[in-house]
């Protein structure tokens, strides 16, 4: 931030901790109003004290910090006894706000040391967090048991193994590194995951339409035959499940062409067109059908991608058939050309697609773009096909005219996408 420059640093540097201080006392004032008298160490007064004193210790002697670390161990020493009476005469323990007498103390150095906006930093995750306690305590009362082991997993698979394989390629068999092989683990489970804990804390009724639409960032396929069993199963308005199934096909273009950016941006770009007008054409699509079908109640599915998706024997079996799928391409190619890899991309259309797509957006095959794409969009329009099927079969009656129409439409255009 620059100022002008006939102002003093030092002045400007001791109006903005005197702000600073002040802010985070009156924050404390405000989130502890309905405390009994002397149960806090201070609040504004008293944090804009500490962060002048601070201010004035610290600009004394800069260089040694002899004064500002004295003053620091006198306020330890002066907090630790009102701490103590503290437990003494209320058995209170906590000790947030005493931590945050010490952050306003040590705001000086840091503004002097680290750019302006460190510091705004600081200050405003103290205030946001502070205020933040009542939804912290609902947060931890709707977590599982498990949630904390959940997110190590995915630090475990993304933090530490996946830094530590290696870049070069397999072999000439296998045309992709293990680095790329576990991101591609890394990064569908991360979507996944990304899914659940927005179906878990925010979206927690999980109602039909939400379902949908979060449930196609991890598998449209699965997302699809829920809710045509659900149709079976409950009152539910067919409008709506159709309409849901069509916004998971619509999440499946988004996160798929996501998938190629990340992988290969090049064909990515190539792609952008048809991924943005044919998941454009599925959420019309949803749209129409949830605006001119019969309304109906909403109904909860708690069948629905309740199930955490950062199981390791799940990673470790997409892992092996991202490098099946890698053998086989190159194979068909090696082979049979861009004629046998269009029907390779027909056929696994029946299963998880992403594997497949993945082994083809991160390998290192001797084929056009054009034929990559064309065959990424062989493979979502089979399994779209497939979606039907299965929805037809698993769904009740009064689906099917909603569904043969909808998927009739992205089917045409995708195979005009295809031809072009």
């Amino acid at each position: 931030m620059h100022f002008p420059d006939n102002i003093p640093v030092d002045f400007t540097n001791f109006i903005l901790i005197t702000l600073f201080s002040l802010l985070i006392g009156l924050e404390q004032r405000r989130h502890h109003f309905a405390d009994k008298p002397g149960s806090l160490y201070g609040t504004d007064r008293t944090h804009t004290f500490i962060g002048i004193l601070g201010f004035i210790l610290y600009l004394i002697s800069p260089k040694s910090l002899l004064p500002f670390l004295f003053g620091g161990l006198a306020i330890m020493v002066l907090l630790a006894i009102f701490y103590w009476k503290k437990i003494e005469e209320r058995k209170q323990f906590g000790i947030t706000s005493l931590l945050i007498v010490f952050i306003t103390y040590s705001l000086t150095p840091l503004l002097y040391l680290y750019p302006i906006w460190l510091t705004i930093t600081v200050v405003v995750t103290v205030l946001v967090f502070t205020e933040l306690k009542p939804q912290f305590r609902t947060l931890s009362k709707r977590m599982g048991n498990d949630e904390f082991l959940v997110l190590s997993k995915f630090l475990i698979i993304s933090g530490i193994i996946l830094p530590l394989l290696p870049h070069q390629i397999i072999s000439q068999v296998i045309p992709i590194s293990p680095f790329k092989i576990w991101l591609a683990v890394v990064v569908i489970s991360g979507i996944s995951y990304l899914s659940y804990l927005l179906q878990r804390f925010l979206f927690p009724q999980k109602g039909i339409i939400i379902t949908g639409l979060l449930g196609g960032l991890y598998s449209s396929t699965a997302t699809t035959i829920v809710l045509a069993r659900k149709s079976k199963a409950s009152q539910t308005s067919p409008h709506l499940i159709v309409s849901s199934i069509v916004f998971a096909t619509a999440m499946m273009f988004v996160r798929i062409y996501v998938l190629s950016y990340i992988f290969n941006e090049k064909l990515a770009l190539s792609l952008l067109v048809p991924f943005v007008v044919l998941s454009l054409l599925s959420f019309l699509l949803g749209w129409l059908i949830l605006r001119f079908g019969r309304k109906g109640e909403t109904a909860d599915l708690k069948e629905a991608n309740n199930k955490n998706p950062l199981e390791f024997k799940t990673a470790l079996v997409f892992a092996g058939l991202f490098v099946l799928f890698a053998i086989v391409t190159r194979y068909v190619l090696q082979y049979y050309g861009t004629h046998g890899l269009n029907i390779l991309s027909l056929v696994v259309g029946v299963t998880d697609i992403d594997p497949f797509l993945l082994s083809l957006f991160t390998g290192k095959f001797a084929i056009s773009l054009h034929a990559m794409g064309q065959a990424a969009l062989i493979a979502v329009t089979s399994n779209n096909v497939i979606k039907l099927t299965y929805a037809l079969g698993l769904g009740s009656i009064q689906l099917r005219k909603s569904l043969l129409i909808s998927f009739s439409v992205i089917v045409v255009a995708s195979l005009i996408f295809i031809l072009i």
